[in-house]
């Protein structure tokens, strides 16, 4: 049996030569440089006949002041005989016609092509009673009565040869394949018998490096011993354990020469990721400046692939601690429980707040194979002592069982043309289940991003949010509805749109007039920006909205110029914006970097 294979291997070099020599006659390559004679070609309709002839004829070497050697032109006419015959016209005719220097006039009658006459086909094996297979092999193009073309009947050969290797007949050959040409009669008959062998099937796994990922590889396995071969189902294979998270090299790969009867083992070579990885972020926004991030990661924690991370994040206005430990599920790479933990500290330069939060959640995310939508439902515990100036310091805790669902898809990852981005999110807290107050949130948000010709890109972006307390004043400042910033209303501060207050500011001494966010949000923005260069766009925008405690509140406004940098870390994106509020004009400078979505 195995020599077999090892022969299927050979008889693949002999289906491939004629293939290549196929298209060494289509298209020649010349180490000459395109010649400086320019032809018309007439008589041709074709567009890929016709570019074949030119082609051919551009790689002829003459000199110009052969042109007129019937030598020479008896040797343009061979050529464009060349170049059509494989398209089926084996009676063309040529005529030459020279203009000035470099001018030629290739004159082409096709003449009557040679037509299929008869087509045979068989297949011998067990690919006979596959009915995909079959579908496949029928699926051959040239019919009775149709014009020959080699390039479709070598294809076919190529396609068919790679198609029973990719489905597990690893001993297919072509036991007969023949082109009879009867000039004659201007006829073709075509002769292609398949051997294909048996299909073979997955067998076991087999481990190649440290085996404590056993468990999990055989959980991402998406095949049972004795599928079908598939090698679409290897590649997903290989995909989920790539996507893992648990692995810095990983491949599988069939070992037919191990085959047992007609089951292939699966060898998975592996090297798995360093114990513990650290890694440290850079980055700037207007909103917050300067800000750094520090990570920590052990990817492993035993062997059933429980993993454990930690983040410090550092910037002018917060700074934050937080830690995840995730237990993966069915689907390890998109079904998982998480608990987090973690504290922040907040204090913004435009407001007179502080606050410190301490959470404790727990979220089980899962989300189908293939889908770009996920699903998070969480509980969270959340303490919050938030200092409005020095006249009311509010400790408020919360117990909030949540849910969320997020759909997120676009056509690449740090520079993309199309995108849609959506999320539901819901939050409830009650005080006779752990709660300091009853409290209710719910925010909608999206994006999408669509370019057309290649150099126009449309943005538009809205989110909508509400919340119901029985006593707003002890929702968390965290928890509240603010506006303005690099994603909102741009124009205007961070946080800068909501409903105000007079604050004491303990560094000055006075009262300022302060926001302290709201009970409701609405925010909605139109962006349009052309690609002049291969890395830079312009662009301008119109934004609109309000977080206020009333459902009829005027909206503040802003427009403003834009300019887009696709850099190699990802767009660097700078606006100026006019910001317009009921009782105030600004000017604004924003600066982000990274995608959108």
């Amino acid at each position: 049996m195995k020599s077999r294979r090892s022969q299927a291997l050979v008889r693949g070099f002999f289906v491939a030569v004629p293939l290549l020599a196929l298209i060494l006659v289509i298209a020649p390559f010349s180490v000459n440089a395109e010649s400086d004679i320019s032809y018309s070609i007439s008589g041709v309709e074709n567009s890929k006949l016709k570019e074949n002839i030119r082609i051919h004829l551009n790689n002829l070497d003459v000199e110009k002041s052969l042109l007129s050697d019937p030598y020479w032109q008896d040797e343009v006419s061979e050529t464009v005989a060349t170049a059509v015959q494989p398209f089926g016209y084996y009676n063309s005719e040529t005529s030459i016609t020279v203009n000035g220097e470099s001018a030629v006039k290739v004159s082409v009658s096709l003449n009557a092509p040679l037509t299929v006459n008869k087509v045979t086909r068989e297949i011998i094996g067990a690919g006979r009673i596959d009915e995909e297979f079959r579908k496949r092999f029928n699926a051959f193009k040239l019919k009775q009565g149709d014009v020959l073309n080699q390039p479709v009947y070598e294809s076919f050969k190529s396609s068919m040869f790679n198609y029973a290797l990719s489905h597990g007949y690893f001993d297919f050959y072509w036991q007969a394949t023949r082109l009879d040409l009867v000039r004659e009669e201007k006829q073709a008959n075509i002769l292609l018998i398949a051997q294909s062998g048996p299909q073979y099937h997955f067998g076991e796994l087999k481990i190649v490096g440290d085996d404590k990922a056993k468990a999990i590889i055989s959980r991402l396995r998406p095949f049972k011993p004795g599928d079908p071969y598939s090698s679409s189902v290897l590649n997903d294979f290989n995909r989920s354990l790539n996507q893992a998270g648990y692995f810095s090299r990983v491949i599988a790969r069939p070992v037919v020469s191990d085959a047992e009867g007609l089951q292939v083992p699966i060898e998975v070579s592996l090297l798995h990721r360093p114990s513990d990885s650290f890694n440290v972020a850079l980055g700037a926004a207007t909103d917050t400046g300067p800000r750094i991030s520090l990570g920590w990661e052990r990817p492993w924690v035993n062997s059933r692939g429980h993993s454990i991370n930690a983040d410090i994040f550092v910037s002018q206005p917060e700074q934050s601690v937080s830690a995840d430990y995730r237990i993966p599920m069915k689907n390890i790479t998109r079904d998982y429980i998480s608990f987090e933990t973690g504290y922040q500290f907040i204090e913004y330069s435009n407001t007179s707040f502080k606050s410190e939060t301490l959470s404790v959640s727990a979220h089980r995310y899962w989300q189908e194979d293939n889908s770009p939508w996920q699903q998070d439902g969480s509980i969270t515990y959340l303490r919050e002592t938030f200092d409005q100036g020095a006249l009311d310091t509010n400790t408020t805790s919360l117990v909030l069982p949540g849910y969320s669902i997020t759909y997120r898809n676009k056509d690449g990852e740090l520079d993309f043309n199309n995108g849609l981005y959506f999320q539901v999110l819901g939050q409830v807290g009650r005080e006779d289940a752990g709660s300091d107050i009853d409290f209710a949130k719910a925010v909608v948000e999206g994006m999408f991003i669509t370019t057309f010709n290649d150099v126009h890109r449309l943005t538009i972006r809205g989110e909508l949010g509400a919340i119901k307390a029985s006593s707003f004043s002890d929702v968390p400042t965290s928890l509240r509805f603010y506006a303005g910033g690099d994603q909102s209303v741009r124009g205007f501060d961070f946080r800068d749109i909501s409903p105000k207050a007079e604050l004491f500011n303990p560094g000055t001494g006075d009262f300022d007039i302060e926001s302290i966010g709201g009970k409701y949000l609405l925010t909605g923005s139109v962006e349009y920006a052309y690609r002049f260069a291969d890395n830079w766009r312009v662009a301008a925008f119109v934004d609109a909205g309000t977080a206020s405690n009333t459902t009829d509140a005027e909206l503040t406004y802003s427009v403003g110029p834009g300019l887009h940098w696709l850099s190699p870390i990802g767009p660097v994106r700078i606006y100026i914006a006019r910001g317009f509020a009921p009782d105030e004009a600004k000017w604004n400078f924003h600066l982000l970097i990274g995608p959108e979505i």
